[in-house]
């Protein structure tokens, strides 16, 4: 966070900031004097309005947050529009993301510790069961949420949308409006406000940090063949990520069960030394398994209407529109709202043109 840690963090910003133009990287070519440092001449100071747009974090005091206020009313309206598709109407969520609500008492509220987290028998950790900080759940809305548009609410909204949150765990009334002159009053009433750990170490400045490494300017002792990749030994040694990773939106992890295509073999490939590797074609998938692989199943259902509607639903709108194979090539691609209520179709920018069209001439017949 760049507020607790200001003088280590200057030095950071200063070398993380750093934009090489021609005239820098030319002065750096130039012969050094012994003793020199050669990275002096290249780059420039972070300038107050680049380090501002960096700098929007919400401390554990507040200090960072902005000035705004929310009522519990006007979260519920953003949370139906924004946030129930995937976090229910209630915060108890669905198949896919965690209960947001849940697991928290009035007794709770008064002794600030929440005494389920003790409990090996309790089915499920909620945030607000081990939420600490308020200032973090305003902090994470603010720059994370909605997922597949963060920072696209206003301030005003993220003040709504956490006074909502805390008012379906029955710390604020439905009359509440939240705001910055407020929150430091009701974070005394979050459930487990008095229980978090601190680990000193993390926190002086003259503690040891946690990783040990030595300082190498030069003659490293890192071989010119690193590539950023994971060595052998490691690459599947947690499982496969692409199982393991969110089932919606773009983000996709690597099938970890295969070797990756190694860089040097890359090179090679390019410079004519080597022959590409004859790689085996694939049977093209039906489009119930690209459906169930894009989890399109999560949200729609194929004759009742879940989160969006029913893709047979779909079939009868379309029936007989000449442009609509392209239209819903295009919705599932780009993603849309408005044609069939409030909640929005996230973009799928991740599958491909060929899987669009099959997933979209299925839906049109009716998803058989």
């Amino acid at each position: 966070m760049f507020k607790f840690l200001k003088p280590q963090l200057s030095a950071v910003l200063l070398l993380a900031s750093m934009f090489c133009s021609a005239e820098s990287l030319a002065q750096a070519a130039l012969p050094q004097a012994a003793g020199a440092k050669p990275w002096l001449n290249l780059g420039r100071a972070a300038t107050d309005a680049e380090v501002k747009a960096w700098d929007i974090d919400v401390r554990a005091d507040f200090v960072g947050l902005p000035k705004g206020a929310g009522s519990v009313s006007k979260g519920e309206e953003v949370w139906e529009a924004k946030c129930a598709s995937c976090h229910g109407t209630f915060g108890e969520s669905n198949e896919v993301f965690t209960p947001i609500v849940g697991g928290t008492t009035k007794k709770d509220i008064e002794v600030g510790l929440v005494a389920n987290l003790t409990r090996p028998d309790f089915p499920q950790r909620t945030t607000m069961m081990k939420l600490s900080t308020l200032s973090t759940l305003w902090d994470y809305i603010n720059r994370a949420m909605p997922w597949n548009a963060p920072k696209s609410l206003k301030v005003d909204e993220v003040y709504a949308v956490t006074a909502y949150i805390l008012h379906l765990a029955e710390v604020l009334p439905a009359d509440f409006t939240l705001s910055d002159q407020n929150i430091a009053d009701v974070q005394k009433r979050i459930p487990n406000r008095n229980g978090k750990v601190k680990f000193t170490g993390l926190w002086d400045l003259k503690g040891r940090p946690d990783v040990q490494g030595e300082l190498c300017m030069n003659n490293c002792k890192v071989s010119a063949e690193v590539a950023s990749i994971l060595p052998e030994f490691a690459r599947n040694a947690h499982g496969n990520i692409a199982e393991q990773n969110r089932l919606v939106g773009p983000s996709r992890g690597a099938d970890t069960t295969k070797p990756p295509l190694q860089e040097p073999l890359k090179v090679a490939i390019a410079s004519g030394a080597a022959q590409a590797p004859k790689l085996a074609v694939a049977a093209p998938k039906s489009a119930l398994t690209l459906a169930k692989e894009q989890n399109c199943l999560a949200c729609h259902g194929v004759e009742q209407k879940m989160v969006g509607p029913a893709f047979r639903e779909v079939a009868a709108r379309y029936k007989g529109n000449m442009k609509a194979e392209a239209t819903l090539v295009s919705r599932i691609s780009q993603g849309g709202s408005g044609n069939w209520g409030q909640i929005p179709m996230p973009a799928q920018p991740q599958v491909s043109s060929e899987d669009l069209k099959t997933l979209a001439r299925w839906i049109l017949e009716g998803a058989k």
